[in-house]
This record gives C-alpha cells, structure tokens and sequence, in this order.
C-alpha cells in the first residue's frame, strides 16, 4: 500500500467517524419510541432540516450528471436545481401548515384522512414499489459507479469490473443501513448536516482549484478565460436540443419539482420532524437558496473541465472525476472520498428510513388492528429496513444491464407515481367534496396512460417526458374535479387538525420567499444572452439593479409592517 493511499483512507476514516460519533451522541437514548425513531421525536431545527434536505436530495448521481452535462451541453440542466426553490416556497408557505396541523407522518396517513384506506394502500404501494426496484438501487448503483471512477477501484483491488462493483454496492449500503436502522430519522438528520457541510466545502474547492489549474496558478485568469472564451457553455437557457429545453421549466418541471419537494415522502419526512412551523419553514427556504447555489458548485467544474481537456473525454460522465483527480490535493482525497460517500449514503439512509415509516404507520399498524407498542414499532421498523437494505443490494448491480441506462430508467419508473401522488395531494389539500373514488381512478388510469405513452405510442406521438407530466397532471386534476361534480362525497372532508407543534408563522417567511424566488430569476439573467453568454446586453445591469431594489423595498416595508405591529416575532 502506498503512503497516498494509506493518507487517503486514514483521512476517510477519519471524517466518516467523526459524523457517526457525533451522530451517536445526539440520538442516544431518543430513539426508542415511535415518534423518535420516525420523526426524531419532533423536534428538528431548522439547520438539519435544511442539511439533511439538501444531502438527501444531492447526492454522486448530480455531481456526476449535472457536470457530465455541462461539459458535453451547457447549464441548461441547472433548471433541475434552480427551479426546485419554486417549489420549496409552495412547501412552506402552502402544504407544511397543513401537514403539521394534521400531525401525519406519512403522506398516505394523510391520504388516508382525506380519502379512505383504499386510497392509502395505492399510494403506499406505488411508494413502495418505486424505492425499491428503482430509487434506492439506482442510489446505491450510482454511488458505487462514482466511487469507481474516481478512485478507479478495479485497479486498485486488482478485482474485474463487475466484482468490484458488487463489493462497492456492499460496504455502501452496509454502511447506509446501520444509520438509518439503528439511529433513526435524527441520525440521518445529524449525519446528513454534517456531510452537508463537507459538501459545500468540496463544492467551493474543486471550482477554485480547477479555475487556478485553467489559470496556470491563477484563479483570475481561469475564470477570465470561461467568461471571455466558448461563452456558450454558460447558457442556462435550453434549447430544443440541450437536455432541458428552457419551455419545459415552465410545464412538466413544475410538477416534477412540486412532487419531489412537496409529496415524495423520503423528503418531506424531515419537514414533518420540525418542532415548529417556524422552524420547518427556516429549513425548507434556507434548502431552497442551498438549491440557488448548486449550479455554481456543481456545473462550473463541468464548464471548467471543458476548457482544460476540451472535447476529447471518451465520456461526458469523465469530466468531474478526471478533474477531481488532476486539481485535488493528495492530502484531501480522503476528505473528498468521505464527503462522496456521505452524499450518497444521506440519500439512501433516508429512503431506506422512509420506507420502513411507511410500512408501519401505513400497513402493519393498520392491519393488526389494535393498538402498537413503541418497542414493537421501532422493531419492526428496523426489520423492514434490513429487508429493504437485502433486496436494493440485490437489484442495484443489476441495473449495469439496463440497456436504456440508468437514467432512462429512473426516468420512465419515476414518472408512473410521482404525477398521480402531486394531482392526489392538491385536490386533497384544496377540495372537501371530490370523493376516495376520484383518486382512485386516477391511479389507474395514469398508469395505464403513461405506460401506453412510454412503451407503445413513445414513436407515434414523440413528447418530452416533461411536457407529458404536465399534460397529464391537468388531465387527471380535470377528472378528479369533474367526479367531484358528478358524485360528490355525502359529506365535506374534516382533516383532523391535532398539531402537535407550535403553528405560528415564521415571521420573516415572506420577504425570504422574495428574495430566494429573485435568485432564481437572477441566475437565469446572468447565465443567458442577456448576460455572461455572447456579448451581452443594455438590459443586463437594469434587470439586476430592478431585483435588487425589489427586494430592498420588500424587506424595508415587511420590517416596517412587524416592528409597528405589537407582539410580532421572528
């Protein structure tokens, strides 16, 4: 073994320990009952609502893809990321209230208030069927491949391919599972804001460093060459060509985005934890700027990339592991190699924690039809994550073989319940009268349609899956509101509201919302025509200074209207 590596594993080790020490000691002995172990007793603050938010939701596949598509197109996949602040705005100002009032800890749990337990046990299916076959292999599959690549395992192991990938898809996973089963939501909560912050700083480090390598020592003259130089590549606006043409910002990636944010229960977990309103609608809007920031950190070393090696990778997917590898100290391998791992490991710790709350409050609970210990719960609970750990291990390196590729895959299957759940949701958020039956249908029929779209008429009818989802999403919301009009419930829905939390707003949530939406519209300004790309234009500095100003304005009034009024809080 050489000293290099030794230095790599001994300082992966060493960070890796660290987050499970600390980890441990904030969830000894608050993890035995029930609303412990699934909800972290709620009484989550706003920074590991936020810091697990944010490593849930990134994790190899974007550090890969999202520069793999900068480098071989242009930052118009950053519309994945940018846009989903819309969508964490909605979650605070609209569906958290109503999730916390009722006190659910699921989503089909308040699917089931709403509508019936036939309703429940469709969602809780389609939830569970979709982790899985799809969301935690294709984890724990991605994970492990850029492990592979940057590390170039095989080599190292002097093992094939295919073994390594196995024995990759093993220790990760082992390694996941023993947070999620034995510590509990709160331990994904302390792991993932802890790697979360190991995140941010590899995020800030390779730009700089690939920026001074491009500079020939300079970071100056490295950022002077990406903005004077194939400016293109600094366009986030998508044309029909690019991955994420920019019309689909405004149709399917609402919805995809509203899913995700809003109703995906391996996310919105951690918001039903807050101990309070106030503090849940912190951590969302505080993961939302994180989102602003993620094409910064996470597509510049693509565009990066391509100005150091131009377009000679044999694969687009090269592009941040050759950088990594030419621009980061040896010293900091290993912290990088920890902070990879955590990224990966937050993501599958939480779908594998969800996926166990899922099947107590939503089928054992229900079907043994009597009253459920916490001990028996949290047992359970741990049962169902091993199996769940057992069976994604197994599908994972099967999806090498998938011959559309992973993300065509995670693509197609994602698409069969996440537009049917958002639909479900809002009608059962904002309507009392359409009936259990209404919701049912659509299930139905969205599979059916999607499938018949994806498998069958896919050649006939050529769509952008994205258009397709908002085509959909409006055909099914009509249906469920037509039945409500046709055969209305008997009697008006009353959602229990039994909040177990502090409900008071937080105060400055609106002038936040503001100022994070003005981002978004921001980044879209500088990395378009109007601004870095081309020669830019007259109405670049105006735009700007207009959000600028906005925002002063709405923060000096917003202050104004709290300080005059008596007893207002932040």
């Amino acid at each position: 073994m050489t000293a290099d590596l030794l230095l790599t594993i001994l300082s992966c080790i060493g960070f890796m320990g660290l987050v499970a020490f600390v980890s441990w000691r904030q969830t000894r002995g608050r993890v035995d009952t029930g609303a412990g172990y699934f909800l972290a007793g709620r009484g989550l603050g706003a920074t590991f609502i936020a810091g697990s938010l944010l490593l849930t939701n990134l994790s190899a596949e974007q550090l890969i893809g999202l520069n793999g598509s900068a480098y071989g197109y242009n930052l118009s996949s950053m519309g994945w990321e940018v846009t989903a602040a819309v969508a964490t705005v909605l979650m605070a100002f609209f569906f958290l209230p109503k999730y916390l009032a009722g006190a659910f800890t699921t989503l089909p749990e308040f699917l089931s208030a709403r509508f019936d337990e036939g309703v429940r046990r469709m969602t809780v299916v389609l939830f569970m069927l979709g982790y899985g076959l799809v969301t935690i292999p294709s984890v724990l599959y991605s994970g492990s491949i850029a492990v592979l690549k940057l590390f170039d395992l095989p080599e190292l192991l002097q093992l094939d391919y295919g073994t390594s990938l196995v024995l990759t898809i093993m220790v990760i996973g082992a390694l996941g599972a023993s947070y999620a089963i034995l510590g509990g939501l709160r331990a994904v909560a302390v792991s993932d804001t802890l790697n979360g912050v190991g995140l941010l700083i590899v995020g800030v480090a390779v730009p700089w460093l690939g920026l001074r390598a491009l500079g020939e020592g300079s970071v100056g003259a490295g950022l002077n060459m990406v903005l004077t130089t194939e400016t293109q590549k600094l366009n986030a606006i998508g044309g029909p060509t690019d991955p994420t043409p920019f019309a689909t910002l405004f149709t399917g990636m609402v919805f995809a985005n509203l899913f995700y944010w809003c109703t995906n229960q391996y996310v919105i977990q951690r918001t039903l934890a807050a101990r309070s309103l106030a503090e849940g609608q912190k951590g969302v809007l505080l993961s939302g700027f994180f989102k602003v920031l993620v094409p910064l950190l996470m597509m510049i070393p693509g565009v990066v990339a391509y100005h150091i090696y131009g377009p000679e990778l044999q694969s687009i997917d090269l592009a941040y592991p050759q950088l990594v590898h030419d621009v980061l100290p040896v010293y900091a391998t290993g912290f990088f190699l920890a902070v990879l791992l955590g990224a990966v490991l937050s993501s599958f710790n939480s779908l594998i924690n969800s996926a166990s709350t899922l099947f107590c409050i939503d089928v054992y609970q229900p079907l043994v039809g009597r009253a459920v210990s916490d001990t028996e719960m949290v047992r359970v609970a741990k049962r169902v994550g091993l199996v769940m750990t057992g069976f994604s291990l197994l599908v994972a390196p099967l999806l090498q073989f998938a011959a559309e590729g992973l993300w065509q895959v995670i693509r197609i299957f994602t698409g069969f319940y996440s537009i049917p759940m958002i639909a479900i949701v809002i009608i059962g958020l904002f309507t009392r009268q359409v009936p259990a039956v209404a919701a049912k249908v659509v299930i139905v029929f969205h599979i059916v349609a999607y499938g018949a779209f994806q498998f069958v008429l896919k050649d006939l009818l050529p769509v952008h899956f994205l258009h397709l989802y908002a085509i959909l999403f409006v055909v099914e919301v009509a249906m469920m509101l037509a039945i409500g009009v046709w055969h209305p419930r008997k009697e008006e829905t009353a959602i229990r509201q039994t909040a177990e939390v502090d409900l008071t707003p937080w105060a400055y949530a609106p002038p936040c919302a503001v100022t994070l939406l003005s981002c978004v519209v921001a980044l879209y300004v500088v990395f378009s025509p109007i601004g870095l790309v081309g020669v830019g234009s007259n109405l670049f500095a105006p735009a700007l200074l207009g959000l600028l100003a906005l925002n002063v304005l709405f923060w000096f009034g917003w202050h104004r209207r709290l300080t005059a009024g008596s007893g207002a809080h932040a």
